[in-house]
């Protein structure tokens, strides 16, 4: 697993749909089921650690756009 797509096909297979509207919403929206699947016992451990890393990946990423943006308004 290595990328958002990865993840959402996952979820895919249990049905699970996230659209939000926000990148950084549906990231953690997907964490959130992410974390109910394991807990239900339906995602393995290794599954579950590789899409929590991309989640984490893609979530910093969206935090450090937000902030360089809000860094460029700033400096108008």
């Amino acid at each position: 697993m290595k990328t958002l797509y990865d993840v959402q096909q996952l979820l895919k297979k249990f049905d699970i749909y996230v659209y939000v509207g926000k990148r950084m919403w549906d990231i953690e929206v997907m964490a959130l089921e992410l974390n109910n699947l394991r807990k239900a016992g339906v995602v393995d451990t290794d599954t579950f650690i590789a899409a929590k890393l991309v989640l984490r990946h893609e979530h910093r990423i969206e935090v450090e756009k937000a902030r360089d943006k809000h860094q460029s308004i700033g400096g108008i």
